[in-house]
């Protein structure tokens, strides 16, 4: 009958438009929600019964609330964080100030208290401590709550539960007894601990740090907030003074911190890992049986908090041989609306937290644990190794070593879709890419641990295959894919330059295959990465519909999704591929503020020299040359099939980070970007000066790597760098000025040393060196018939085969500083540099000479809304400008 009566109800009431919210993410969370009421879950017992468990978040030095001086505070665009806020969420500020009972924001910055509440307001919108600490005392209110339906009377839950606690709280004055109210705070306190291990506290607060006042505003806000930290103080013994450390845990009390545990350690506490050792610190003051690791930029919801005692359950649960040691929950992105980047990173995230880790939990068993917010059995981990391992370098990415810890120790791991937590993403190109580099790093390591070693070892047939191909397998696959383009196009070049290629086409009579041209158009498909989005566009059809799916496929897709999926493939290529080399990874601070500032020239050069720039351009030389030296014979079809993914890869890798970079083609930030380029480059390194100052230093930590690698290392890199030779050897012979002479003497190099010591004598010989040069090139093509196209070839042979005599100077560097030519090394580095800089720089100097490549830009990069108001902001500063200089006059 019951049935029948929902079946009733749903074909015939029709909801009205003025019930459904219109804020969107008003709508998912109820959409979530109600959807979730309908999965597998176990049924919650009452909270005196339930488990009780903790909370542990690891915080550094990032943002705890946002200061009026830093929302305000505008970028060369004229936008600050709080206009930008504004934009992005338009109903969600209106909201706030019909809630604050202000017209516009003047009103609400005349008075303080309001002013507090902006802050919250925009605090609770980035990726701040503040948010973080509200959203999981949800779990406190979503108890007290769920204790008030346990303990109350019918006549008393019909009267509502503010309403009881109220009077319960004047009962309580009157007669002296305990009320109902102090029962509910009781059993809330006895289920649930939240610690905050804010490593730097107690020196923040010595020396007057904001984030120190605004922790202990966090601490006044919530009672039973419990903040713990790493307490170093000058301690005489003996007639000897030494630092100790203690691990401190600290309440608010009248309006200060009050120490409750104190415990002094052995040492220093941070000697690995910096975030795994705060919370390996931090864990003796967590209590219970579940324990759940959050990070500083997750939020939580008051409806997903009441699911907490249904998930504690799943600990009793039969989940196969082994009882569950970490329950896995699902995520949600709330960084997607910011921009294009933070909504590819956002789907693409949300795939690998729903289809993927689903499919890692049951039926493959090979789930491990990807970070918070997953729960660990308590009990299980601290007495077998505990949830953080923090050895220095091995462990960068200490989270999934917990996972293969708790497998090791026959744990088991398991995933549940029907609770999510908040997480912010990066959401800048530089960001993303420092993440995923890390990510690399830490991969690497992770290829190169024991533990994956012995998970190899133990597990059967099948689940090794799983467990490989969903951990480093991924980038060793990703390493492989880009490894395959350099060898093909080396082979091809090889084909092309000895004219073997030239003969099997056509004698094999190829050029009219249309089987093979098919099959080369698949494999351009697949190269492009589009069956790469097939586990994206699942998910979204499954929890919004394929209709949404395909058209949020399509919008991507005209946002420039390849491009940017296609240059994170470099991004991990390169940083996997170090790491296995040299290994020597290291921690890179993405922040986790908002984007919206311009990126200069100079620093994006610094992030992508390596990983991309010096990579593709080597690319682009091959492909250049494949394309002259086999024009004469080549199909155009075939080519363009053959080589269309490589040309995409090459211009992704070059030129991504301006095309993802805010403003970057407004001609006035292009003209300051070539001059901030042109000091940084030519300033000179030394003791104290900073990588963003000066390229010697930049450059000398670049490759501070080869200083620690082993033989093996070293000798990988010089027969990688030899490769260039044989490259120039190949185009040399195709000059028209050899003939049919094919002697390696053809090729012959010299080497010069220039000293800075003779300014007048070193400007003399640059001279000389460049008339020799142009009456070499005049008596080459008079008497030996020297082409352009000759010329056209000796720069691309020679260019090569410089760049690969610094590598191997730079591999061995001791021997080279012995010898004494380290200096011209460095001053044959500083050319390629530039070179490098000014075809990078030039393609987009050129473009910025268009005013509508800019605002295309604009609107790629963000939202409509955004977009209309940076131009607006923009129109007004220029009317600013104008109108200064007219009052000037």
């Amino acid at each position: 009958m019951e049935q029948i009566k929902r079946l009733h109800l749903l074909l015939t009431v029709k909801e009205s438009a003025m019930d459904v919210p219109v804020n969107l993410e008003a709508r998912r969370r109820i959409a979530f929600f109600t959807n979730s009421l309908f999965m597998d879950m176990p049924c919650a017992p009452k909270v005196r019964n339930m488990l009780s468990f903790s909370v542990l978040t690891p915080y550094y030095k990032e943002d705890v609330l946002f200061s009026l001086k830093e929302l305000q505070l505008e970028n060369e665009d004229g936008v600050s964080i709080l206009f930008y806020l504004q934009k992005i969420y338009p109903d969600e500020w209106k909201n706030f100030l019909q809630r604050v009972s202000c017209e516009t924001e003047g009103d609400v910055l005349e008075q303080k208290e309001k002013v507090e509440e902006l802050r919250r307001w925009a605090s609770y919108r980035g990726q701040t401590l503040s948010r973080t600490v509200r959203g999981m005392m949800y779990y406190r209110q979503a108890l007290e709550l769920q204790s008030f339906l346990d303990m109350a009377k019918d006549e008393e839950i019909f009267e509502g539960y503010k309403v009881q606690v109220q009077q319960s709280i004047q009962d309580e004055h009157k007669t002296s007894q305990r009320s109902l109210w102090a029962q509910l705070q009781a059993v809330a306190d006895l289920k649930f601990t939240y610690v905050v291990s804010c490593q730097m506290y107690g020196i923040q607060k010595r020396s007057g740090d904001d984030r120190a006042k605004n922790i202990l505003d966090l601490m006044l806000s919530y009672p039973s907030l419990r903040v713990a930290y790493i307490d170093e103080v000058e301690e005489r013994e003996k007639d000897k003074s030494q630092k100790v450390y203690y691990s401190v845990l600290v309440k608010a009390v009248d309006q200060l911190d009050q120490i409750i545990y104190r415990i002094k350690l052995p040492g220093r506490a941070i000697l690995g890992e910096g975030k795994p050792e705060n919370q390996n610190h931090a864990i003796i003051f967590t209590r219970g049986e579940g324990l759940q690791t959050i990070d500083m930029n997750q939020d939580n919801y008051l409806e997903e908090a009441f699911k907490m005692r249904n998930l504690l359950q799943e600990f009793f649960e039969d989940h196969g041989v082994r009882p569950p040691t970490i329950l896995g929950l699902r995520e949600h992105i709330f960084t997607g609306s910011v921009s294009s980047l933070a909504w590819f990173m956002s789907n693409q995230e949300t795939s690998f937290v729903t289809i993927g880790q689903r499919l890692l939990a049951n039926p493959l068993k090979v789930r491990f644990h990807y970070g918070h917010p997953d729960v660990f059995d308590r009990l299980f981990h601290i007495t077998r190794g505990g949830i953080s391992k923090a050895s220095k370098v091995i462990n960068l990415s200490e989270d999934i070593f917990a996972g293969f810890n708790s497998t090791l120790r026959q744990g088991n791991v398991t995933h549940h879709e029907y609770i999510q937590v908040g997480k912010g993403r990066d959401v800048g190109l530089n960001q993303i890419s420092l993440f995923e580099a890390k990510i690399a790093n830490g991969n690497g390591e992770q290829t190169l641990s024991r533990d994956i070693y012995r998970l190899g070892h133990r597990f059967d047939f099948f689940r090794m295959m799983s467990c490989y191909f969903t951990t480093v397998g991924f980038y060793f696959s990703t390493l492989v894919t880009v490894v395959t383009v350099y060898v093909f196009l080396y082979g091809r070049l090889y084909l092309v330059l000895s004219g073997l290629e030239k003969q099997v086409v056509r004698q094999a009579g190829i050029l009219h295959n249309t089987a093979l041209e098919a099959a080369l158009a698949s494999q351009s498909f697949v190269q492009l990465g589009m069956l790469m989005a097939l586990p994206m566009v699942m998910e979204i059809g499954l929890e919004r519909g394929f209709r949404n799916a395909l058209s949020d496929f399509v919008v991507m897709q005209l946002q420039l999704a390849p491009v940017f999926f296609t240059f994170s493939l470099g991004t991990k290529t390169h940083y996997y591929g170090r790491t296995l080399l040299h290994g020597g990874a290291e921690y890179r601070a993405t922040g986790r503020g908002f984007v919206v500032f311009h990126a200069k020239f100079a620093d994006n050069y610094r992030f992508y020299s390596r990983s991309h720039f010096v990579k593709g351009i080597e690319l682009l030389m091959l492909l250049i040359v494949y394309n002259v030296f086999g024009e004469t014979y080549h199909n155009t079809v075939s080519y363009l099939l053959i080589t269309v993914s490589m040309w995409f890869m090459v211009g992704t890798w070059l030129f991504a980070p301006f095309l993802f970079n805010p403003s970057g083609f407004e001609w006035q930030k292009i003209v300051d970007d070539w001059t901030d380029w042109n000091k940084w480059i030519n300033n000179r390194g030394g003791i104290g000066v900073s990588v963003e100052k000066s390229w010697e230093s930049w450059w000398e930590k670049e490759h501070e790597h080869l200083k620690y690698t082993g033989l093996r290392g070293q000798l990988c890199e010089i027969l990688l760098s030899l490769r260039f030779f044989l490259y120039q050897y190949g185009l040399v012979y195709h000059l028209n000025i050899t003939g049919t002479h094919k002697s390696v003497l053809t090729v012959s190099m010299g080497r010069r040393r220039f000293s800075a010591d003779f300014q007048l004598v070193f400007r003399l010989l640059k001279g000389l060196l460049f008339i020799g040069f142009i009456a070499v090139i005049i008596v080459l093509y008079l008497v030996l018939h020297m082409t352009v196209r000759d010329l056209f070839a000796c720069i691309l042979a020679f260019m090569p085969t410089g760049w690969a005599i610094l590598q191997i100077a730079q591999t061995c560097k001791p021997f080279v500083h012995r010898i004494g030519f380290w200096g011209s090394v460095r001053a044959l580095a500083r050319g390629y540099e530039f070179i490098m800089g000014l075809l990078l720089f030039a393609p987009v100097a050129v473009l910025a000479w268009f005013p509508f490549v800019s605002e295309f830009q604009t609107r790629l990069l963000f939202n409509q809304a955004f977009s209309r108001g940076l131009q607006i902001s923009r129109i007004l500063a220029g009317r600013k400008k104008d109108w200064s200089s007219k009052s000037k006059e």
